[in-house]
Protein backbone atom coordinates (compact mmCIF):
# COMPACT_ATOMS: atom_id res chain seq x y z
CA UNK A 1 0.00 0.00 0.00
CA UNK A 2 1.61 3.48 -0.86
CA UNK A 3 2.20 5.81 1.26
CA UNK A 4 0.00 9.24 0.97
CA UNK A 5 1.70 12.36 0.67
CA UNK A 6 1.00 13.53 4.22
CA UNK A 7 2.12 10.01 5.61
CA UNK A 8 5.56 10.77 3.76
CA UNK A 9 5.31 14.25 5.26
CA UNK A 10 5.22 12.98 8.72
CA UNK A 11 7.83 10.26 8.77
CA UNK A 12 10.38 12.61 7.74
CA UNK A 13 9.89 14.87 10.57
CA UNK A 14 9.96 12.09 12.67
CA UNK A 15 13.32 11.13 11.04
CA UNK A 16 14.56 14.29 11.56
CA UNK A 17 13.53 15.03 15.22
CA UNK A 18 15.41 11.86 15.85
CA UNK A 19 18.29 12.81 13.70
CA UNK A 20 18.14 16.21 15.87
CA UNK A 21 18.40 14.03 19.04
CA UNK A 22 21.38 11.57 18.18
CA UNK A 23 24.82 11.75 18.86
CA UNK A 24 24.99 9.03 16.11
CA UNK A 25 22.78 7.01 13.22
CA UNK A 26 23.83 4.07 12.54
CA UNK A 27 22.01 2.11 9.18
CA UNK A 28 21.53 -1.43 9.42
CA UNK A 29 20.45 -4.08 6.98
CA UNK A 30 17.84 -6.45 8.55
CA UNK A 31 17.07 -8.44 5.35
CA UNK A 32 15.59 -11.99 6.58
CA UNK A 33 14.95 -11.09 10.21
CA UNK A 34 11.79 -12.52 12.04
CA UNK A 35 9.49 -10.26 13.68
CA UNK A 36 10.30 -11.52 16.99
CA UNK A 37 14.29 -10.75 16.57
CA UNK A 38 13.30 -7.30 15.60
CA UNK A 39 11.80 -6.73 18.58
CA UNK A 40 14.65 -8.33 20.71
CA UNK A 41 16.80 -5.89 18.87
CA UNK A 42 14.51 -2.85 19.75
CA UNK A 43 14.79 -3.92 23.30
CA UNK A 44 18.49 -4.26 23.54
CA UNK A 45 18.89 -0.74 21.45
CA UNK A 46 16.22 1.10 23.99
CA UNK A 47 18.21 -0.55 27.10
CA UNK A 48 21.37 1.32 25.59
CA UNK A 49 19.24 4.53 25.75
CA UNK A 50 19.44 4.33 21.77
CA UNK A 51 15.68 3.86 19.04
CA UNK A 52 15.90 1.37 16.23
CA UNK A 53 13.33 2.45 13.92
CA UNK A 54 12.57 0.75 10.63
CA UNK A 55 13.14 3.43 7.87
CA UNK A 56 11.92 4.51 4.21
CA UNK A 57 15.58 5.05 2.65
CA UNK A 58 14.33 8.05 0.30
CA UNK A 59 12.42 9.59 3.41
CA UNK A 60 15.74 8.64 5.65
CA UNK A 61 17.59 10.69 2.29
CA UNK A 62 15.04 13.54 2.66
CA UNK A 63 15.72 13.77 6.48
CA UNK A 64 19.34 13.40 6.43
CA UNK A 65 19.77 16.14 3.66
CA UNK A 66 17.13 18.59 5.87
CA UNK A 67 19.34 18.15 9.39
CA UNK A 68 22.53 18.71 6.86
CA UNK A 69 23.88 15.41 7.40
CA UNK A 70 25.76 13.58 4.93
CA UNK A 71 23.07 11.70 3.27
CA UNK A 72 24.89 8.59 1.09
CA UNK A 73 22.65 7.66 -0.95
CA UNK A 74 24.28 4.92 -2.86
CA UNK A 75 24.29 2.77 0.45
CA UNK A 76 20.53 3.86 1.59
CA UNK A 77 19.35 0.81 -0.52
CA UNK A 78 17.53 -2.39 0.81
CA UNK A 79 15.87 -3.37 3.78
CA UNK A 80 17.18 -0.34 6.62
CA UNK A 81 16.51 0.37 10.39
CA UNK A 82 18.48 2.86 11.59
CA UNK A 83 19.38 3.12 14.92
CA UNK A 84 19.47 6.32 16.91
CA UNK A 85 22.21 6.96 19.53
CA UNK A 86 20.31 8.87 21.90
CA UNK A 87 22.54 8.85 24.90
CA UNK A 88 26.19 7.29 24.92
CA UNK A 89 27.37 6.62 21.06
CA UNK A 90 29.58 3.54 21.96
CA UNK A 91 26.65 1.88 23.99
CA UNK A 92 24.37 1.97 20.87
CA UNK A 93 26.89 0.69 18.82
CA UNK A 94 27.78 -2.49 21.28
CA UNK A 95 24.08 -3.28 21.43
CA UNK A 96 24.14 -3.46 17.76
CA UNK A 97 27.25 -4.64 17.35
CA UNK A 98 26.66 -7.74 19.90
CA UNK A 99 23.27 -8.50 18.29
CA UNK A 100 24.72 -8.40 15.05
CA UNK A 101 27.41 -10.84 15.86
CA UNK A 102 24.67 -13.31 16.67
CA UNK A 103 22.78 -13.21 13.57
CA UNK A 104 24.58 -13.93 10.61
CA UNK A 105 22.58 -12.52 7.84
CA UNK A 106 22.01 -9.28 9.02
CA UNK A 107 24.60 -6.62 9.11
CA UNK A 108 25.78 -3.03 9.64
CA UNK A 109 26.14 -1.10 6.96
CA UNK A 110 27.47 2.08 7.94
CA UNK A 111 27.17 4.72 10.45
CA UNK A 112 26.92 8.78 10.70
CA UNK A 113 29.25 10.76 13.46
CA UNK A 114 29.53 14.46 13.57
CA UNK A 115 28.55 14.96 9.54
CA UNK A 116 31.72 11.87 9.44
CA UNK A 117 30.98 9.22 7.62
CA UNK A 118 31.72 5.71 9.43
CA UNK A 119 32.49 2.05 7.95
CA UNK A 120 31.12 -0.79 10.05
CA UNK A 121 34.76 -1.49 10.90
CA UNK A 122 34.62 2.01 12.85
CA UNK A 123 31.53 1.04 14.43
CA UNK A 124 32.74 -1.66 15.94
CA UNK A 125 36.14 -0.22 17.06
CA UNK A 126 34.02 2.29 18.45
CA UNK A 127 31.45 -0.44 19.96
CA UNK A 128 34.64 -1.36 22.28
CA UNK A 129 34.90 2.06 24.00
CA UNK A 130 34.23 1.94 27.57
CA UNK A 131 31.03 3.41 28.62
CA UNK A 132 30.79 6.88 30.07
CA UNK A 133 30.51 5.24 33.60
CA UNK A 134 32.79 2.75 32.82
CA UNK A 135 35.39 5.45 31.73
CA UNK A 136 34.41 7.95 35.34
CA UNK A 137 35.36 4.44 37.22
CA UNK A 138 39.09 4.72 35.90
CA UNK A 139 39.52 8.08 36.06
CA UNK A 140 38.36 7.97 39.61
CA UNK A 141 40.46 4.99 40.20
CA UNK A 142 43.21 6.61 38.66
CA UNK A 143 42.80 9.60 41.03
CA UNK A 144 42.13 6.89 44.27
CA UNK A 145 45.46 5.52 43.74
CA UNK A 146 48.33 8.19 44.65
CA UNK A 147 46.48 9.43 47.03
CA UNK A 148 46.35 5.75 48.93
CA UNK A 149 49.73 5.46 48.23
CA UNK A 150 50.42 8.85 50.32
CA UNK A 151 48.16 8.03 52.82
CA UNK A 152 49.79 4.85 53.62
CA UNK A 153 53.53 6.23 53.23
CA UNK A 154 52.34 8.91 56.19
CA UNK A 155 50.56 5.86 58.13
CA UNK A 156 53.85 4.21 57.46
CA UNK A 157 55.74 6.86 59.00
CA UNK A 158 53.87 7.60 62.01
CA UNK A 159 54.02 3.74 63.12
CA UNK A 160 57.29 4.33 62.85
CA UNK A 161 57.64 7.60 65.08
CA UNK A 162 55.21 5.80 67.64
CA UNK A 163 56.87 2.36 67.71
CA UNK A 164 60.73 4.34 68.38
CA UNK A 165 58.81 6.88 70.91
CA UNK A 166 57.26 3.69 72.67
CA UNK A 167 60.71 1.87 72.58
CA UNK A 168 62.34 4.97 74.44
CA UNK A 169 59.39 5.16 76.80
CA UNK A 170 60.15 1.39 77.75
CA UNK A 171 63.41 1.98 77.85
CA UNK A 172 63.41 4.97 80.43
CA UNK A 173 60.82 3.13 82.25
CA UNK A 174 63.35 0.08 82.33
CA UNK A 175 65.78 2.38 83.55
CA UNK A 176 63.62 3.77 86.19
CA UNK A 177 62.72 0.50 87.54
CA UNK A 178 66.20 -0.31 87.78
CA UNK A 179 67.25 3.24 90.19
CA UNK A 180 64.37 2.28 92.53
CA UNK A 181 65.02 -0.94 93.43
CA UNK A 182 68.92 -0.01 93.86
Amino acid sequence: MALTKSRKEELVAQYVELLEKSNAVFMTDYTGMSVKRMQELRAAVRKSDGSLVVTKNTLMLLALQEVGMPAPADQLVGQLATGFALDEVPGTAKALTDFFKAEKMISIKFGILDDKILTAEEILALAKLPSLDELRAQILAMIQAPARNVATVVAGSVRQVVNVLDAYAKKDGEGELAENSA
